[in-house]
């Protein structure tokens, strides 16, 4: 398919859950006579969510790759879902689109999941289109809706058409580019073009005149033109507004309604009109900082945006050529791990069908089969080149579960489903954690594991249940304390003699020496868990030899890896090693080894010991009504409210919170809002555990060693 890149348009849609994706991509479909019927979500028969899993919830989960020919443009477009669980789908999705269309529901205007896709159309500066839909709706209100939007995204949010009799009577359009009426046929289709209405002339030409200041604004020679004359002719308008668009400084906002099919063609032909080709954006950034042109004279360079895994085919990789043209057979090196790829086959797609072509141009977005080590994230370039496209950064995982593990065969099978699922899905991490002893899910929210699980079980046939996860404390110490140990063995041959002398007190940054003791040597170690181990070699009069220092620091790590009080690892320590007794045949590494994880094992007891939690930096985005509520839910979670502040019309409350009152969270907050708030978190800080759950967290340990 050569499709120029100045004729190739990729537009992502975006929207809540509810607000009429899937079904305006029917609409953009039919208007393209891609497709001859419009589909419906309810009879599961759309282009878009076609899989049994998206059929059976109702819900889109993946994202779907379309394509439609409009005039002589290739606009590719890319169903999102709505729900913030499945955001692993939409980030690559707004990262190789040249063009957003944000979806919002009449009814509900700006709601928390448009506010959060919206962030991330600000850092990836995507041009956005804004479709009010469902204008049919009883409840449609396009004015609180256009205000919504325009409080909360700013002054740059200016409508291009408005409806002239909303609700469920809705058929009329008036249009303040073209300055025309459309009035849709009863059930929709087609529109005639009709005058606007002498009531309606002054808001109109209002309008129009605001579309023409801002395409003048972002060209001089445009500028002197509307000073001079009034006005901008049709292609002028344009080309301005193009510019306007590109630079995030207009934002239009269409309506529609994808039941009937009223108002997508106008939206089509504005993303063929004045939408960027891939030509029209800025470079892609590079791995190494510098950048690439879309240029289809360059190098042949794709970057693997999504990769996801079939039966009977395998896997199927998703790509956008970046650089020069892919033509069946290109032989590729992924710079990442010097595999060489041969592309044997390229398509296009239109949902769950896919139809071979022979060539794609920079700018275009394709699909091909069967890469052997080449996955999401991944650039293929020429052999000799270097060339790596910086990578999509994925959000934070917000909640996280153990896995129950099955028997031992079983377990072999579900990791490997697991992790299929996860190459599928960056957001969805599988840890195995062998300080915490446990297998570990994150993801995005319930909805996201409760379809990881389904996916598990439908596709895979193996059985999987979650269950709490530990909390990953951490040990450490108040007070200083002293003490020695000796270790003495005999076993017939050569025996094992030791005696180490030891301080433990708690380290801090630019602490003095420690007192009364002579610092012969110092290691300063950044612990791989966190935290730092301080030890000092304080031996005077050769009481040990220095070769069993390496050997005395072994046995502290090995006793800090499982610490002393719940076996959880120790951190922030200061060791001082003052005294002690070696044998002349006797002694050796081991036996220093053992006697050092001894006396830290005892005295570290003495040292005001100190259980800490990991503690999360969450904000939670929700309406105001819901304040109360979320609030006092987080004050029985040991939350410390931190802040709140208002954005756009919604609330952000900061809160710091412990990680183990945050298991199903998402499902509570869910609940208490009715699925209007969301949340994200980060990892802040250890911090000490309050002493009654400190001591009920050892007497659960102690319990379960004696066991």
């Amino acid at each position: 398919m050569n499709v120029p890149t100045k004729n190739i348009r990729n537009a992502v849609l975006l929207g809540h859950s509810g607000s009429g994706k899937t079904s305006l991509l029917e609409c953009m479909l039919y208007e393209a006579k891609a497709i001859s019927r419009i589909g419906s979500v309810e009879a599961g028969n759309t282009i878009s969510d076609y899989t049994n899993v998206e059929k059976e919830k109702g819900n889109s989960i993946f994202t779907t790759l379309t394509h439609v020919m409009w005039k002589d443009s290739k606009i590719n477009l890319i169903d999102t879902p709505g729900s913030n669980d499945f955001v692993g789908e939409v980030v690559p999705s707004l990262r190789v689109a040249d063009t957003s269309i944000m979806v919002l529901n009449a009814q509900n205007g700006v709601e928390v999941g448009t506010e959060i896709l919206w962030e991330h159309t600000e850092k990836y500066q995507t041009p956005t289109l804004i479709v009010i839909n469902q204008m049919d709706h009883e409840k449609a209100d396009f004015d609180k809706a256009l205000d919504q939007a325009m409080n909360r995204f700013g002054s740059k949010v200016i409508p291009v058409q408005y409806p002239l009799n909303s609700g469920p009577g809705f058929n009329k359009i008036i249009d303040a580019l073209r300055m025309v009426m459309y009035v849709f046929p009863e059930g929709g289709g087609k529109p005639a073009k009709e005058p606007i209405p002498e009531a309606e002339i002054q808001r109109a030409q209002e309008m129009h005149n605001a579309l023409v200041e801002v395409a003048a604004e972002n060209d001089e020679g445009l500028m002197e033109k509307f000073f001079d004359e009034g006005n901008l002719s049709e292609d002028e308008l344009a080309m301005g507004l193009r510019i306007a668009l590109v630079q995030h400084d207009f934002f239009p906002v269409f309506c529609a309604s994808s039941k009937y099919n009223m108002g997508t063609g106008r939206v089509m032909g504005f993303i063929n009109d004045i939408a960027p080709s891939p030509a029209d954006r800025p470079p892609v950034s590079l791995a190494d900082g510098e950048t690439l042109a879309i240029d289809s004279n360059g190098p042949c360079v794709l970057f693997i945006y999504k990769t996801m895994t079939e039966p009977q085919v395998g896997k199927v990789s998703y790509f956008k050529v970046y650089s020069g043209s892919v033509h069946s057979g290109t032989e590729l090196v992924n710079p990442a791990n010097r595999t060489t790829e041969r592309i044997n086959q390229i398509f296009v797609a239109e949902g769950k069908i896919r139809t071979q072509v022979e060539e794609l141009n920079a700018g275009d977005l394709g699909v091909t089969v069967k890469l052997k080590d080449t996955h999401t994230n991944d650039t293929l370039c020429p052999k000799g080149a270097d060339i790596r496209i910086a990578p999509i950064e994925f959000p934070e995982p917000l909640i996280r579960v153990a896995l129950v593990p099955p028997g031992k065969n079983e377990m072999e099978k579900l990791m490997k489903a697991l992790f299929i699922l996860a190459e599928e899905d960056p957001t969805l991490i599988i840890e195995q954690n062998a300080a915490l002893k446990q297998v570990l899910v994150h993801g995005q929210g319930q909805l996201h594991l409760d379809i990881t699980k389904y996916r598990i079980e439908k596709v895979h046939g193996i059985s999987m249940e979650f269950d709490r996860p530990k909390i990953m404390y951490m040990e450490t110490v108040t007070a200083e304390a002293n003490g020695s140990y000796r270790h003495k063995k005999q076993t017939g041959g050569a025996g094992q003699f030791a005696e180490v002398h030891m301080r433990i007190e708690p380290y801090y940054e630019g602490m003095a020496n420690p007192s009364g003791l002579t610092v012969r040597n110092t290691e300063e170690d950044e612990l791989p868990w966190g935290g730092k181990l301080s030890y000092y070699w304080c031996i005077v009069g050769g009481s040990i030899d220095s070769k069993f220092s390496s050997a005395i620091k072994k046995g502290v790590m090995q006793k800090m890896e499982e610490g002393p009080l719940t076996g959880s690892r120790c951190r922030d320590v200061r060791v001082s090693i003052y005294d002690g007794k070696m044998h002349p045949v006797d002694s050796n590494d081991m036996a220093f080894m053992l006697a050092s994880s001894m006396v830290f094992k005892d005295i570290f007891k003495q040292a005001k010991p100190q259980l800490l939690e990991p503690i999360y930096d969450v904000a939670i985005l929700c309406p105001e009504e819901y304040m109360g509520d979320i609030m006092s839910d987080l004050q029985t979670r040991r939350a410390m409210i931190t802040g709140i502040e208002s954005d756009g019309h919604y609330q952000r409350i900061m809160a710091k919170v412990p990680l183990a009152e945050m298991y199903q969270y998402a499902s509570t907050l869910k609940s208490i809002s009715q699925g209007r708030a969301k949340f994200t978190r980060k990892f802040a800080e250890y911090s000490p555990l309050p002493h009654d759950l400190q001591n009920k967290r050892i007497s659960e340990y102690q319990a379960s060693q004696e066991g």
